[in-house]
């Protein structure tokens, strides 16, 4: 793996572990209660308050994940996080357009491997719950009719200041779906993008693949 890309995934784990983690403790200060059912075609911040309570229940519930047990987390993300989550959007935007050139496989296999890489991180952000003490919803400044919209919210931590972590949603037959992170003024995907060009252009599309697989099995 080079040196380039070891320094791209540590950098994104941690604005996306920053970023999934609040969605799993966005109400770290309240009781465990039933699980709701997720409307995905709620208003926009409801629908990301919904999803984050139930993540977080989910994880109260099991010491297992918090301890890194990472069958049992597969488990959690594969049922609270990911049916939720819009990835072959995230990677194909990612990717830019190199994905154009992608096969079929090679696209496919792309995702796969961008998914392992989010479920690593959702695995290291889970054993920092104890350092977020509050996720904030921030008033919703867009038109709730909209295809494309962002969800703002502040995380409190007790052992940090507050961070600023953004939600982008697009609306999908289905409803609501998230597909990009803002962590602090930085897009999870232009991240990806930038980067991801300049391994493509060295190694190629497989290149890229094999890399990111490498570093999932780690």
């Amino acid at each position: 793996m080079s040196n380039l890309l070891h320094t791209l995934v540590n950098r994104i784990s941690r604005l996306a572990g920053i970023g999934l983690l609040g969605m799993g403790l966005a109400v770290a200060n309240t009781s465990v209660a039933a699980q709701q059912p997720v409307n995905t075609k709620a208003p926009p911040n409801d629908f990301v308050q919904t999803v984050a309570d139930n993540a977080l229940q989910a994880l109260k519930k099991e010491p297992e994940a918090k301890n890194g047990n990472i069958a049992r987390i597969n488990e959690l993300v594969n049922q609270y996080i990911l049916p939720y989550v819009n990835f072959e959007k995230t990677t194909r935007l990612a990717a830019g357009r190199y994905w154009r050139q992608a096969t079929p496989q090679q696209q496919t296999d792309l995702v796969n491997a961008f998914k392992g890489t989010l479920i690593r991180t959702y695995s290291g952000a889970l054993q920092q719950a104890d350092n977020v003490s509050s996720i904030t919803p921030l008033p919703f400044r867009g038109d709730p009719t909209a295809d494309d919209v962002v969800v703002r919210t502040t995380m409190s931590q007790s052992n940090g200041p507050v961070i600023g972590v953004d939600y982008r949603l697009e609306k999908a037959a289905e409803g609501w779906r998230i597909y990009d992170l803002n962590v602090e003024g930085i897009w999870l995907i232009q991240n990806y993008r930038n980067q991801f060009a300049q391994q493509i252009a060295q190694n190629g599309i497989d290149g890229l693949i094999n890399a990111l697989n490498q570093r999932n099995q780690r």
